[in-house]
């Protein structure tokens, strides 16, 4: 039977290796959601403007929410909230579909040459294309509402990264799951929406009381959406030590769902 690595070192390999390919279906995954609508690939930058735009009505016209920065500005809540979400949504789309990327996907499965392990990649490759796209809207919204963009705006990528990682360790970890335990998409599920309002999207971290703070920071998703935050709207540099531990940790969790995805591969074919 076929031995596959569980080496970090070809967690990376098979990225670059296989990259030509990724990019290809990425592309497919991209063009293949809108495949048949009358605007196609457009609605991909129409969803995010409906979006922010519900949330600018709901948030700042309805509730008359404020975020506590001492600003009357109505769009101020609904371009943080926003910002939260992108950050979120990379995790929640890849996490909801990752226990069935095996099992559609079967026609891969029974191929000996195909590098299954790339899966993961392209379905986080398709996300992060929807979240620029909304990136987009965002700044556009940040220039017609409040000038020109902070500088710091740039190091967004430097934010994404280990979340991406922490990303594709989990959709690994849950697209093997997938295979042998059908319920773990009725799992995800629920797992997303509480993480959702567990996460400080709808919240600044210091509006939870003290005593229910290490919650939120248990949160692997808190770092990411708090950080995209101070770099995007406010201007502030991100905190490095903080980056710096949840790269690292991050990156464990990456090398430790392409482990499990390895060792427990060798038994789709006889599943499926």
């Amino acid at each position: 039977m076929q031995q596959f690595s569980v080496s970090p070192k070809e967690m990376v390999a098979s990225l670059w290796r296989n990259r030509s390919l990724i990019n290809a279906m990425v592309k497919r995954d991209v063009i293949g959601r809108y495949r048949g609508s009358f605007m196609g690939i457009l609605w991909s930058f129409f969803n995010p403007v409906f979006m922010l735009a519900v949330y600018t009505f709901v948030f700042s016209i309805v509730f008359q929410a404020r975020w506590g920065t001492g600003s009357g500005s109505k769009t101020e809540f609904a371009l943080i909230l926003f910002a939260g979400l992108i950050v979120f949504n990379v995790f929640a789309e890849c996490v909801n579909r990752a226990p069935t990327l095996i099992l559609s996907n079967v026609n891969y499965v029974k191929k000996v040459v195909f590098p299954l392990e790339i899966l993961p990649w392209v379905t986080l490759g398709a996300v992060l294309f929807h979240a620029l796209v909304s990136l987009c809207v965002w700044l556009i919204a940040y220039v017609i509402f409040f000038g020109i963009p902070h500088a710091t705006v740039l190091l967004f990528p430097l934010v994404v990264v280990p979340l991406a990682l922490f990303t594709v360790g989990a959709t690994w970890a849950l697209a093997s799951l997938g295979v042998y335990l059908r319920d773990v998409s009725q799992f995800t599920s629920i797992l997303t929406t509480v993480l959702m309002f567990l996460s400080p999207i709808f919240y600044p971290a210091s509006a939870i009381p003290e005593k229910y703070r290490p919650i939120i920071q248990m949160n692997p998703l808190a770092p990411a959406i708090e950080q995209a935050r101070e770099v995007l709207f406010f201007g502030q540099l991100p905190n490095w030590p903080v980056l710096l531990l949840y790269l690292l940790g991050s990156a464990l969790i990456g090398w430790l769902g392409f482990a499990w995805f390895q060792k427990t591969r060798k038994g789709f074919a006889d599943v499926v």
